[in-house]
């Protein structure tokens, strides 16, 4: 079926990055759904998607029950992806480099590293808390001084290539019988209380049964044009940059330090970056890299976390997009309280690419049953926004 021969689905999903693949695929393979499914994806080469351009980190160190529940989830995926996503003997490779998270505190930020630890505890989390003197025997080449702790995750936190993972989604997806169609939304026709067609830049227009918000960092914008107007997510730019060390740091993890700073290895260089201050995070949909970042904020600091990070030079770097929930950074899931065929998949806020997993098969139960099944994830309704139930992530990086 192609979109020329039929201009209606069931569901259509706007967006077809991770978030968009992911729910494309557990939809498809849900049994209790019968119904056919079509994806809008502007560029399908997604060489400027937040997916492609993502640092591909994977974490269950969070603060919030559901956000480490839905990445323990993603875990398990992660290591299944060979199998789960194989179409026609081709199994996927995401190169799930299983390094580990090693957030690290001074004594002001160790009482939260503490509780934090505790709730990932309370949920099966493989994550050990290190002193100081433990962190300088696991990792000789970490500058401690000012340190009073770490916390360490031993399995299930890493990065993976976030290239691959949205290639294996959309293509085991496509085998499921999803149709993607390439065009940009340019308006949606709301009906009442109900959005019937999705009006693309080229001249279709695809009408559906329910439409699904996966649109990124675009995210408000396809809202807006379906009448909402108070979707709190936005486009903030984040910078990555890569440098070569002529020494190799043994088993070195993906590190987050206390500044915000965070670094990982990449093959023989390393990737690192860090979130800029609010008053310095403005809305921006640009590609521009500025190299003084690196010059006058990072390079400083990684070289007092690590003394052999003195010498260093520097590679290639790239912007890519966040799409932020700026009311309390977590994501926005199903269907609005009065637009009730139009569903949210939105505001992950640096989050996406691990909680894809999870957020595809919760929303596919919502879609198929009417509520949530294997996870109850109703606390990042998009109903809590007014109520003021917002919830705290303390782990935002």
């Amino acid at each position: 079926m192609t979109a020329t021969e039929s201009t209606s689905f069931d569901v259509v999903i706007l967006g077809g990055g991770v978030i968009g693949s992911a729910i494309a695929f557990f939809l498809a393979e849900q049994e209790a759904f019968d119904g056919t499914v079509a994806v809008v994806e502007k560029d399908p080469s997604y060489a400027d998607s937040s997916t492609a351009r993502s640092v591909g980190g994977i974490r269950q160190q969070f603060s919030s029950p559901e956000n480490i529940e839905i990445s323990k989830f993603g875990a398990e995926f992660f290591r299944s992806v060979p199998q789960r996503l194989v179409v026609d003997g081709d199994r996927p490779d995401l190169s799930f480099q299983e390094e580990g998270y090693l957030f690290l505190a001074t004594e002001a930020g160790l009482p939260v590293l503490k509780e934090n630890h505790a709730v990932q505890l309370a949920h099966g989390t493989d994550v050990a808390l290190l002193t100081p003197a433990e962190l300088a025997e696991r990792f000789p080449w970490l500058q401690i001084s000012d340190l009073a702790g770490g916390s360490l995750g031993l399995s299930g936190e890493g990065w993976i290539d976030p290239y691959s993972l949205l290639m294996a989604f959309k293509h085991k997806a496509a085998a499921l019988g999803v149709e993607y169609l390439r065009g940009e939304v340019v308006d949606l026709d709301r009906q009442g209380l109900r959005i019937t067609a999705a009006d693309l830049g080229d001249g279709q227009r695809i009408a559906a049964g329910i439409f699904v918000d996966a649109a990124g960092p675009k995210a408000a914008a396809v809202a807006r044009m379906a009448g909402i107007d108070d979707l709190p997510v936005a486009s903030r730019k984040r910078l990555v940059f890569t440098f070569h060390c002529r020494e190799a740091l043994i088993d070195c993890p993906l590190v987050v330090d206390p500044s915000g700073l965070y670094f990982r290895p990449e093959g023989g260089k390393f990737v690192c970056g860090i979130s800029p201050s609010a008053h310095e995070d403005p809305d921006c949909d640009d590609f521009r890299v500025d190299h003084r970042l690196f010059e006058e904020v990072l390079w400083p600091q990684l070289a007092h976390r690590v003394p052999v990070f003195d010498a260093v030079k520097q590679g290639t770097a790239w912007a890519g997009h966040y799409a932020v929930n700026v009311r309390d950074k977590n994501a926005i899931l199903g269907p609005h309280p009065e637009v009730g065929n139009f569903y949210f998949a939105n505001g992950f806020s640096g989050h996406g690419l691990q909680q894809a997993p999870a957020v595809g098969r919760a929303l596919s139960e919502l879609i198929a049953f009417g509520v949530y099944r294997t996870l109850d994830l109703s606390r990042f309704g998009f109903e809590r926004l007014a109520a003021g139930r917002l919830i705290e992530e303390r782990n935002v990086i």
